[in-house]
């Protein structure tokens, strides 16, 4: 993920940013107003919990439709996909890429880049969310 008002920063800023407010920085990330508007409109509340990703597993994806939204809608399913692995899974958390393209770092050092697994799954709805939240989450 590209955060464009960080602009084309190195990576000792970006280690800064987390360092200096770590949570701040996962509150923006979490936000996804896209995917959230989304499943609000479909009945689901996405409460950053592991039930919420099956219940977006479940969706019809209306949003195929849409070329223009479709990479957006991708990009928030992978940053909720991390929010709730950083939430729920311990050790859990978020690191910057240069350039500002976040990824989610477990305590065992493995990462995941959850925002291309968002605009997989946006695109084919493969792979599930709820699957791979369930893989992270048994490391």
């Amino acid at each position: 993920m590209n955060i464009p008002f960080l602009g084309s920063r190195h990576k000792k800023h970006d280690e800064a940013v987390l360092a200096l407010d770590p949570e701040g920085v996962a509150e923006l990330l979490s936000e996804c107003e896209l995917l959230r508007a989304q499943a609000s409109q479909e009945g689901v509340l996405l409460d950053d919990s592991a039930a919420s990703l099956e219940a977006l597993d479940q969706l019809l994806p209306r949003w195929r439709d849409d070329e223009e939204s479709l990479p957006w809608l991708g990009n928030d399913a992978g940053l909720y996909l991390g929010t709730v692995i950083v939430r729920t899974v311990p050790g859990a958390r978020w690191d910057l890429r240069p350039g500002g393209h976040a990824v989610v770092r477990l305590a065992s050092g493995r990462e995941f880049d959850v925002v291309e697994t968002g605009r997989e799954w946006a695109a084919s709805g493969a792979p599930e969310l709820s699957q791979l939240y369930a893989e992270v989450a048994e490391n």
